[in-house]
C-alpha cells in the first residue's frame, strides 16, 4: 500500500502542464512552461514555472506581478510581465485560481525557464499554508530537463523523406479511470456538476497541451460521449492510413471515398454535420498551407474583348454543340502557356533545401461546393489543344456533378498538380485570394466577367476617350519561397498577354 502511493505521488509531481495563452497583442510561439502538482503535507496547489515564451528562450525576468499573494484570478487575467532577450511580455492565466505563494520576486534577476515562481491554490483558505513554503528546485528542474536520448548501438537505416506537415489530431478522450491532466478547479465542478471523478468522462481537453479546464467541464455534454467513443477507438487504426495518404503526393481515394455518406447528427438546438474523408483530408491541406506557405498576393484586370471572339469564331467555325469550348477553357490554356513563359513559377518548395521546376504543367481545378468540393487535375496542359482541355474539364466536372461516388476510381481525383486555378466568376465574385497548396508554389483565382467603362487607349474614330468592355480581375497567390514579386508579376503580365491576344493559344 506504501509503496503503491509513494509511486503515485511520484508520478503526480513529475507531470507537467501550461497554464498560459498568447497574448492578444503579440504573435508568438507556444508559451509553454512546467506547472507542477505537489502532493505533501500541503493543501492541493500547483506550482507554476518561468514559461518558455520563445523557442530559444532559456531564462528570463519578471519585469513586474499583476497580482498580489492572496489575490484571486481568472482566465486571461495578466500574472506578471516577463521579460526576455527580445521583448516585454505578458504572462496571462488559462483558468481560475488563487495566488497562494510569489515565489520569485520582481527584478533583474534571470530566471531559468522552468524554476518555479509562484503557487496557485483553489480554495482561499489554503493560501495561509503557504506562508513559509519553499519550492523545491531541483525536482523541477529536473521534470522539466528532457530525458536523455537512447545510445544508439548500430548504424540505422536511411529515414524515409519527411512528409509534409499535416493536421494534429486532437487528444483522444480519456478512457474511464485513466488519470488526466486536468486544472483543479475543472476537478472540483466536475463533482459539483454530478458528474463524478473527471477521468471517468470522455473530455478533450482544449487547454495546452490537450489540459482539461473548467469551460470543457462546464461544456460537457454526456449525450455526445457514446460518439466520442466510437470516434476515438476507430482513429489509431486509422491513422497510419491518413498519415500515408496525406504524405507526398496523394494516392487515389477510391478506398477513403467508398463508405456511405455519414449522417448528421443533431443536438439541442444545432446539428453536426460530419464531413466525408476527402473533404477532410482538403481541409487538412490547406490549413497546413496556409500555416507553413508565406502568401503574398497579386491582382490584376484582364479584357476579354478578344477572348470571347475567338470563342464565337471557333465555336461557329467548328459547329460544337454543348457549349463548345469555354471562357475557362480559355483561361486554362493562357495559364498553361503563361507557365512557359515564365517557368520559374511552375515549382514547389522541397525540403527547406531546393527548388524543384517542372516540365509538365499539370492543373488542378477546383468544383462542386460544400462537401463535394473536389480538386481533380487536368494533366500536361500546355502540350493539349484547346478541344483536349475543354473535353477533359467537362470529365471532371460531370463526375462531380453525376454523383460524388463517382469520384472514387475517377482519373484525376486525388491527384495534386503543379498549378491550381479556382473559377468565381459564377457566383458574382469580383476577386479572391486563394489559399497556395503545397507543394505548388501558385494558385489563381478568376472573378466574375461584367462590363466596365474603361479608358479608350486607342481613341476610337468617333473620339470617345472612353469604350465599354468585358473585363475580368485574376488574383495570384503565391510561396515568396519560391516565387518573388518580380516573378509573380511577370507571370501576370504573361497570362495577360495570352488573354488579351488569345490567337497565341492556337501556336
Amino acid at each position: 500500500m506504501a509503496t503503491s502511493l509513494a509511486r503515485n505521488l511520484l508520478t503526480r509531481a513529475a507531470r507537467r502542464s501550461t497554464l498560459t495563452s498568447f497574448p492578444t497583442h503579440a504573435a508568438l510561439p507556444s508559451l509553454q512552461h512546467p506547472l507542477l502538482r505537489w502532493f505533501s503535507s500541503y493543501p492541493p496547489h500547483e506550482v507554476v514555472g518561468m514559461p518558455s515564451l520563445s523557442p530559444t528562450m532559456e531564462s528570463g525576468s519578471i519585469s513586474s506581478w499583476n497580482v498580489s499573494e492572496g489575490d484571486s484570478f481568472g482566465a486571461g487575467d495578466v500574472l506578471c510581465s516577463v521579460e526576455t532577450d527580445k521583448a516585454t511580455v505578458d504572462f496571462e492565466a488559462q483558468d481560475d485560481g488563487i495566488v497562494a505563494k510569489i515565489i520569485a520576486e520582481a527584478g533583474p534577476g534571470e530566471i531559468a525557464c522552468g524554476t518555479p515562481i509562484m503557487v496557485t491554490v483553489e480554495d482561499e483558505g489554503s493560501v495561509a499554508a503557504f506562508k513559509d513554503f519553499v519550492a523545491d528546485v531541483g525536482a523541477a528542474a529536473a521534470s522539466a530537463a528532457p530525458a536523455p536520448a537512447p545510445a544508439v548501438e548500430a548504424p540505422a537505416a536511411p529515414a524515409a523523406p519527411t512528409p509534409p506537415p499535416s493536421l494534429a489530431p486532437s487528444p483522444a478522450p480519456s478512457s474511464a479511470g485513466e488519470r488526466v491532466v486536468a486544472s483543479p478547479r475543472a476537478h472540483t465542478l466536475a463533482k459539483q456538476m454530478g458528474y463524478g471523478d473527471i477521468s471517468a468522462l470522455r473530455i478533450v481537453g482544449t487547454g495546452p497541451g490537450g489540459r482539461i479546464i473548467a469551460q470543457d467541464v462546464s461544456e460537457y455534454d454526456p449525450s455526445t460521449a457514446v460518439i466520442a467513443a466510437s470516434d476515438s477507438v476507430a482513429s489509431p487504426a486509422s491513422a497510419p492510413a491518413a498519415a500515408t495518404s496525406a504524405s507526398s503526393t496523394p494516392s487515389s481515394p477510391t478506398a477513403s471515398r467508398s463508405s456511405p455518406a455519414p449522417q448528421p447528427i443533431r443536438g439541442p438546438g444545432y446539428v453536426d454535420h460530419v464531413l466525408p474523408p476527402h473533404a477532410i483530408e482538403l481541409a487538412s491541406r490547406l490549413h497546413s498551407s496556409k500555416r507553413n506557405v508565406p502568401h503574398y498576393y497579386l491582382t490584376i484586370d484582364l479584357s476579354l474583348d478578344n477572348l470571347l471572339a475567338l470563342r464565337s469564331d471557333l465555336n461557329s467555325s467548328l459547329k460544337l454543340e454543348s457549349g463548345g469550348i469555354t471562357v475557362n477553357d480559355l483561361l486554362l490554356k493562357a495559364a498553361a502557356a503563361a507557365m512557359k513563359t515564365v517557368p520559374a513559377a511552375n515549382a514547389s518548395w522541397m525540403d527547406d533545401s531546393f527548388v524543384r521546376v517542372y516540365d509538365s504543367v499539370d492543373v488542378n481545378v477546383v468544383v462542386g461546393n460544400g462537401s463535394s468540393l473536389y480538386s481533380p487535375v487536368i494533366k500536361d496542359v500546355g502540350r493539349k489543344g484547346l478541344m483536349a482541355v475543354s473535353e477533359e474539364f467537362a470529365r471532371v466536372s460531370s463526375v462531380v456533378e453525376e454523383e460524388d461516388a463517382a469520384a472514387e476510381g475517377a482519373e484525376g481525383f486525388g491527384d495534386v498538380g503543379t498549378f491550381t486555378v479556382v473559377n468565381l466568376g459564377m457566383f458574382g465574385i469580383k476577386s479572391c485570394a486563394p489559399i497556395v497548396r503545397e507543394p505548388q508554389a501558385c494558385a489563381l483565382a478568376l472573378g466574375a466577367i461584367e462590363n466596365r467603362i474603361v479608358p479608350n487607349d486607342g481613341g476610337g474614330e468617333d473620339g470617345e476617350i472612353y469604350k465599354e468592355s468585358v473585363m475580368m480581375t485574376a488574383t495570384l497567390s503565391c510561396d515568396h519561397r519560391v516565387v518573388d514579386g518580380a516573378v509573380g508579376a511577370q507571370w501576370l503580365a504573361a497570362f495577360k498577354n495570352h488573354v488579351e491576344n488569345p490567337v497565341t493559344l492556337l501556336l
